[in-house]
């Protein structure tokens, strides 16, 4: 029972661990969903939108921690 519970954390913790990175991703998916819903543009557009703001959501993700790990070192 305690290796299910330590498995279940693990697998959790990579999904929640940085909860600002799993909001922004969120949010991200809600708005390719507004706007494929609301025909703004089409799948083209909706799939632009997801793809390039879970990038964008990635990179700025990266940048913060670099940011962070060397506001530690110092």
């Amino acid at each position: 029972m305690t290796l299910l519970k330590t498995l279940l954390r693990e697998i959790s913790g990579l999904f929640v661990e940085d909860g600002v990175l799993a909001l922004a991703v969120l949010v991200v998916v809600g708005l390719s969903a507004w706007v494929l819903a609301d025909s703004l543009g089409g799948e083209g557009i909706a799939a632009c939108v997801l793809v390039g703001g879970c990038l964008l959501v990635l990179v700025a993700s990266v940048v913060r921690a670099a940011y962070a790990t060397q506001a530690s070192r110092e």
